[in-house]
């Protein structure tokens, strides 16, 4: 009896160090958990129901799931089932009837190419030719000055629509994936544009960060331009909107996340991820959701509610 009191009383001392040590980091794993729960119920419910696949639910969001599943979550099969067999075939993607508010082939080229490389990641899929066929349809969609122009009118762009530089920074992400010779041009052409951003919005100074992460055609001096604008640009409440002195968004506050994320051992920069962080958590909706990021900000949109989801997820994932 009493050396069962002693055990007890140990694992009772241990439960209470961990709460004290890593209260934080339990709150915002339930942040992810609840999250991933609402992915889980939303992502294949866009083709069951308008028998569509859409760039939202199965782009974004569902990279979302990809990335889970490689931080060790279990994503039941059928709930990706769908999306994989749809991204693994890009032949399919151009029949897709879409979702008449965001049905830009080139922007969903790019979204389901970046959810098959994320498949392929997770363990998901394993048909690699089927990423090297997906990034020439990419490539193939590149303009003169190097970049895919998504949503021109609308500088920093939005959760479900990217934006110009987004946009370009993604389809360069599955690019830079394959070798491919015939897309090598577009490749370069792409860098050398994503090097001639300026650091002049969140959204940019996070492409910036994002590609020189994996790049070496960013100067460390651009690197600190970035990082220096996230710092000005944070909010009191620790989230970041599209420009310095912006109200806070659920979505610039995940592709800032994203971005340091690459840069933890920057002064500054574990701090400010703390911040971020916990924005994303007070934000986060009871469903697991968090509100769409809309441009101007304030309206109601399904598509962009998804993908601002999918973006904080993949952002509370990245830091942890």
């Amino acid at each position: 009896m009493f050396r069962s009191f002693i055990i007890l009383s140990l694992v009772a001392l241990l439960l209470t160090a961990c709460a004290n040590q890593s209260g934080s980091i339990a709150s915002t794993d339930s942040a992810e958990a609840r999250a991933i729960a609402f992915l889980q119920r939303e992502v294949p419910a866009w083709s069951r129901d308008n028998g569509c696949f859409s760039c939202h639910n199965n782009g974004d969001a569902a990279r979302a799931l990809f990335a889970a599943i490689r931080h060790g979550y279990r994503i039941p099969q059928n709930t990706i089932a769908g999306t994989t067999a749809w991204v693994s075939s890009s032949s399919q993607w151009s029949d897709n009837k879409g979702d008449p508010g965001f049905s830009d082939q080139r922007l969903a080229d790019i979204q389901f190419t970046a959810s098959l490389a994320s498949a392929l990641e997770a363990g998901s899929a394993g048909n690699h030719q089927a990423l090297e066929i997906a990034a020439i349809k990419v490539a193939q969609t590149q303009v003169a000055d190097g970049s895919w122009p998504i949503d021109s009118a609308n500088a920093v762009g939005s959760p479900a629509t990217y934006g110009q530089a987004l946009a370009t920074f993604m389809a360069w992400d599955s690019l830079r994936r394959v070798s491919v010779p015939r897309i090598a041009a577009a490749r370069q052409k792409a860098e050398e544009r994503l090097s001639s951003i300026k650091a002049d919005s969140v959204p940019n100074a996070a492409v910036l960060l994002l590609f020189g992460a994996k790049s070496l055609a960013v100067s460390p001096v651009t690197h600190q331009t970035s990082l220096d604008f996230l710092r000005r640009a944070q909010t009191s409440d620790g989230g970041w909107g599209p420009y310095v002195d912006s109200p806070p968004e659920a979505f610039d506050t995940a592709l800032a996340l994203l971005a340091l994320a690459e840069f933890q051992s920057q002064a500054g920069a574990p701090e400010m991820i703390r911040r971020g962080r916990k924005f994303l958590t007070q934000t986060q909706q009871s469903d697991g959701s968090w509100p769409a990021t809309t441009r101007p900000s304030g309206g109601q949109s399904y598509a962009q509610q998804m993908s601002t989801t999918g973006w904080a997820t993949l952002a509370l994932l990245a830091t942890r």
